[in-house]
């Protein structure tokens, strides 16, 4: 089974219809059918924090697609961990040439652990580190 790892940038370009990438975000969405997702608590806290300004309808519609994810069997939330801080922390501090955030080497070390070289993003960090980005 293709699996794919969601990226901030998809989710909110799902939620908010104004967004630069909602249109590929939906036209990606459709070619997922049958994928295996993932994604992880520290994605789905940048998702809120995207939100955090955005007003009560914006703000609540992001709470309910996170706690949708929680629940949706077909989408795997990797969960935070210490380790997980600590293992994003090592690969921050090895590309300190890079414009990487701590949430992105979280993700990419989070790939590379589950074996995904797909990810639904537009975000170039990830081809840097080899990863094929779909958006």
């Amino acid at each position: 089974m293709r699996s794919i790892f969601v990226d901030t940038v998809y989710w909110v370009a799902i939620l908010h219809r104004k967004d630069q990438w909602h249109r590929a975000a939906l036209a990606a969405g459709r070619l997922l059918v049958g994928c295996r997702l993932a994604t992880t608590d520290e994605v789905l806290t940048e998702v809120l924090a995207a939100f955090s300004q955005a007003g009560p309808l914006l703000r609540g519609r992001a709470a309910m697609l996170v706690r949708d994810l929680h629940q949706d069997p077909a989408i795997e939330t990797l969960p935070q961990t210490r380790q997980s801080f600590l293992d994003g922390l090592s690969l921050y501090e090895s590309r300190l040439d890079k414009g990487y955030s701590l949430t992105d080497c979280i993700s990419m070390n989070a790939m590379r652990r589950e074996s995904i070289t797909e990810i639904l993003t537009h975000d170039k960090h990830f081809a840097q580190e080899g990863f094929v980005v779909l958006l």
